[in-house]
């Protein structure tokens, strides 16, 4: 048992998959365009929003750079970029409000410790931190420490580091997100298998929900990381991927967010509860599997040799692994041959 849950709502454990929609900084700084994509999220099927709470000066020194991605989108320098994104406090706490009317849990990821107190004051049901933050302990135990779950992203991160992560939030309620961060991701670099590695770095230090943050721009990815074992999955939300902003690229609009979703719920009801016999597969079990037959007439009080026995269908009677215990035992009937032995047949 995984333990993991945000508020009533249990993760891994075989729930069905949380979907997370990233908003991120997809508002584009506009409070009125955050509203939107809230609503939108709620529509088109994600469990969660997730927002991100910043401030550009106290997150960037004056030796910050941008990221390839993101040397396109006409700033004069990474703090002017990330200032314009920004929302207040106050503006991320009517969202988060929003969200819980539309019925979606409002999550945050926090990039200062400084501002924990500030998101605590807004009601979210749970953390998230960056894929940059894995090291970033301080940052991590405080999010953690207020008590909602953490759900901690693990972009660029080598086993190594996630392994150490991992013991700083022992004990701690936690989740991992296999993600690559680049954006957007190739197909041939999403490396779902990562979860798998992930799970076994993270176990030891009892943590055992696992997912994926996703920055592919392929619809059917979630649906692929569900059937590699994702709990959780994380994708952005955009109203419109051709926007100017560093994240609309590597996001979906909400038609392609509602398929997005759709083929994850599919994925699950596929992949089913695992190995067990299903109702569906009755009939075949019943007429394609081989029991013993009697291979002459044997009449009453005769004992049973191997010669007497052999194994065709149907599979209504006593099983052919049972040969061996089968043999020396003795006919309590009259057994006519070419018939299937069944249990009250043998004294």
């Amino acid at each position: 048992m995984s333990g993991f849950a945000i508020e009533a709502r249990t993760i891994g454990d075989g729930a069905p998959t949380y979907v997370i929609a990233e908003i991120g900084v997809n508002h584009d700084g506009d409070v009125a365009r955050g509203r939107e994509l809230v609503r939108l999220a709620s529509e088109v099927g994600a469990d969660a929003v997730k927002f991100q709470l910043f401030d550009a000066v106290s997150l960037m020194s004056a030796d910050a750079a941008f990221a390839a991605y993101q040397r396109d989108l006409g700033a004069k320098d990474p703090r002017a970029m990330l200032a314009a994104l920004e929302l207040a406090p106050a503006a991320m706490a009517e969202l988060c409000a929003l969200a819980r009317s539309c019925g979606v849990h409002p999550i945050v990821t926090v990039f200062n410790v400084e501002l924990v107190d500030a998101a605590e004051r807004m009601g979210v049901a749970a953390y998230k931190s960056a894929s940059p933050d894995v090291i970033h302990r301080p940052l991590l135990e405080a999010m953690s420490g207020t008590g909602r779950p953490l759900i901690v992203s693990t972009g660029a991160a080598d086993l190594d580091e996630i392994r150490r992560a991992g013991a700083w939030l022992r004990g701690r309620a936690a989740a991992w997100l296999q993600c690559v961060s680049s954006y957007p991701t190739p197909d041939a670099r999403a490396a779902l298998g990562g979860m798998r590695d992930i799970r076994r770095a993270v176990g030891a230090s009892g943590h055992g929900v696992v997912g994926y943050s996703d920055h592919t721009t392929s619809i059917d990815t979630g649906a692929l990381a569900v059937a590699a074992g994702a709990e959780i999955l994380e994708k952005h939300l955009t109203y419109d991927r051709a926007a100017r902003g560093p994240d609309h690229a590597a996001s979906l609009d909400p038609g392609q967010f509602a398929e997005y979703v759709r083929l994850v719920r599919r994925a699950e009801a596929m992949l089913g509860q695992g190995k067990v016999v299903l109702e569906i597969e009755a009939d075949v079990r019943r007429v394609s599997r081989q029991s013993l037959v009697a291979t002459r007439a044997i009449r009453r009080g005769e004992s049973l040799s191997a010669r007497d026995l052999c194994a065709k269908r149907p599979g209504t009677g006593i099983p052919p692994w049972r040969l061996r215990e089968t043999v020396g035992r003795v006919a309590a009937r009259d057994i006519a041959p070419d018939h299937v032995l069944r249990e009250e047949d043998l004294a």
